[in-house]
């Protein structure tokens, strides 16, 4: 779904949040043709993906064990809940493809490479749904925002 303004970037909707897209488009206002400068995609339903960094690296597969910098933000209303860049935290080691992690993380870190850092804007029903994540301040239904480094593949 694309919503077109005038002079404004042209947005995505994901959930009840809208995010910049790189699809260019015209607007339904002036006709003016819009674009945005930065690179993002949509990796599945529910997820959306903007590179901060391209990674150097061979692509993440399914079933291998990735090691990642992270930091985790509510969309609405905007608020970290997790780094592993925090004093005491240090980097996640997971399987990616197998369910070990939300889905969003899942598909997201598959369509990285080492050494990329990507933006993932997951949908609640990729995230933490219906249940959210009390402990963490994830209320039901969130949508959430991840920076994800890949910083080792193996």
């Amino acid at each position: 779904k694309i919503r077109i303004g005038c002079g404004r970037i042209n947005r995505y909707s994901l959930s009840n949040v809208s995010l910049p897209c790189c699809k260019p488009a015209f607007c339904i206002v002036c006709g003016r043709k819009e674009r945005v400068n930065f690179k993002m995609s949509e990796v599945s339903e529910g997820v959306l993906k903007e590179i901060v960094r391209e990674g150097p690296g061979p692509k993440v597969q399914r079933g291998q064990t990735i090691t990642v910098h992270c930091t985790g933000n509510l969309v609405t209303p905007p608020k970290k809940f997790w780094s592993t860049k925090d004093p005491g935290q240090r980097p996640f080691t997971f399987q990616v493809g197998m369910g070990k992690v939300i889905k969003g993380w899942d598909e997201g870190c598959l369509s990285m490479n080492k050494g990329e850092i990507a933006r993932l804007t997951i949908a609640s029903h990729k995230g933490y749904g219906a249940s959210g994540f009390p402990a963490w301040g994830i209320t039901p239904n969130a949508d959430l925002m991840f920076e994800i480094e890949i910083l080792e593949i193996k």
